[in-house]
């Protein structure tokens, strides 16, 4: 029986080449800097200031999205708005019903 400073039943110690190191080295700062760069978007979204609470409309008789967006934002684009009043309220659809209550975004 030869001696070869291994016990039977157990394995080899592993060993990492230079090129093995400098692999390991650059998955461990690509890693990092990932890290960093989830947590820096994260940090300037929380910077952002809401524009204001969200109010609640009722709908009218005769009300269409758009009447409710117009009403609610006059100064923006009533397609943003019903975009977010969409957004808001899970709406998959294009009409709203008289009676039914809908988050809509403030005015800015």
């Amino acid at each position: 029986m030869v001696a070869t400073g291994v016990r039977p039943g157990r394995p080899a110690p592993l060993r990492l080449t230079r090129r093995g190191r400098i692999v390991l080295l650059t998955l461990f700062f690509l890693l990092a800097s990932l890290a960093s760069a989830v947590l820096w978007t994260t940090a300037s979204r929380a910077d952002e200031t809401p524009a204001g609470p969200a109010a609640v409309v009722v709908v009218q008789p005769d009300d269409t999205l758009w009447s409710v967006a117009e009403r609610a934002a006059p100064g923006r684009a009533p397609r943003e708005v019903i975009a977010e009043i969409r957004a808001l309220n899970g709406i998959e659809h294009s009409y709203v019903y008289a009676g039914e209550t809908l988050i809509v975004p403030p005015p800015n």
